[in-house]
């Protein structure tokens, strides 16, 4: 019961402390907003002129807990170094006031580069589970940490393209890890409570984005809490909705740079229902039913996905 009421603190941490950031941006003591790609989908103008960099509030919150010494340093400094990665994106963007920061291939080679050195010393250090009871060898614990590490932090990120999205999304996975594992610990109730905290400003109407720095602290902290308190394979069931929306990256590159053709009007997946409603008036005429519909849709097929993902899993192994 007493990490309900810390999940509650800290719930509560996030939102006073995330309004703070708001109020930073809006009064125009710092301007960091989040700059729109020419080739995305068309945003309305109070989403282009949101307050973003949410994500530095995460980072924030989890250094201070690491100096009290009260946080499991092998979870929370690996999430804060993934927060680093997209902050200095974001700082990069925010200073040439573009929508691009690192090259793809800077920004993927930080990422193994530091996923390298995490894998490395904790397959020193621990024992890794590969599913249920079973301890893995290194030999495959190695790689399949490296390989889920820089999927899921690029599949985090693209995630996050509408209000609450990515956010809920690692909301649901957060909570339904905790009741696989029958409790809630610690670090669980720390990051429910910051995730759910932060969901109150992102949420539709978004007052603030989490920028790179949010989606990849999120992605790491989700990563690290899964591994050391499940097993390695429960992350593929336990990120179902990023792992569709990653792939359906891959599938469209894949398709544009063989076949010449788009299998998606627009990728990531939710993208595609954006430029479907908008094309076909498949749900209704107002984009901003449109996107709560598309996100709340897209945590359904997320719960549902999962569950079916652990059950097959759970079968064959």
């Amino acid at each position: 019961m007493r990490n309900v009421y810390l999940a509650i603190v800290i719930f509560i941490v996030e939102i006073m402390l995330q309004e703070f950031w708001i109020r930073l941006q809006q009064t125009g003591i710092i301007k960091i907003f989040q700059k729109q790609k020419s080739y995305g989908p068309a945003i309305v103008e109070k989403k282009a002129s949101t307050p973003s960099m949410g994500g530095i509030v995460f980072i924030v919150i989890s250094a201070s807990l690491c100096v009290t010494r009260s946080a499991d340093y092998k979870i929370w400094l690996f999430a804060i170094a993934c927060g680093f990665i997209g902050l200095i994106d974001d700082g990069i963007k925010s200073f040439q006031g573009s929508s691009e920061g690192f090259s793809s291939l800077r920004k993927i080679t930080l990422q193994v580069f530091l996923s390298l050195i995490y894998a490395f010393l904790i397959c020193r250090e621990y024992d890794i589970y590969l599913w249920r009871n079973v301890i893995s060898p290194v030999w495959v614990s190695f790689p399949l940490i490296v390989f889920l590490s820089v999927g899921l932090q690029n599949a985090v990120n693209v995630t996050d393209g509408l209000d609450g999205l990515a956010t809920g999304g690692v909301a649901i996975s957060l909570i339904a890890t905790a009741i696989y594992m029958g409790e809630l610990n610690f670090d669980f109730a720390i990051a429910i409570g910051m995730v759910i905290g932060f969901l109150w400003h992102n949420s539709h109407p978004a007052h603030v984005f989490m920028g790179d720095a949010g989606s990849h602290f999120l992605a790491g902290l989700l990563f690290a809490l899964i591994l050391f308190n499940g097993s390695i394979l429960l992350i593929v069931p336990f990120t179902f909705l990023f792992g569709i929306e990653i792939i359906s990256v891959a599938i469209q590159i894949f398709s544009i740079r063989i076949f010449g053709r788009r299998i998606f009007r627009m990728a990531p997946l939710h993208h595609h229902f954006q430029r479907l409603n908008r094309e076909v008036d498949y749900i209704v005429p107002s984009s901003d039913l449109e996107e709560t519909i598309i996100v709340n849709r897209f945590y359904i097929v997320h719960i549902f996905g999962m569950a079916l993902l652990y059950v097959i899993l759970w079968r064959v192994l």
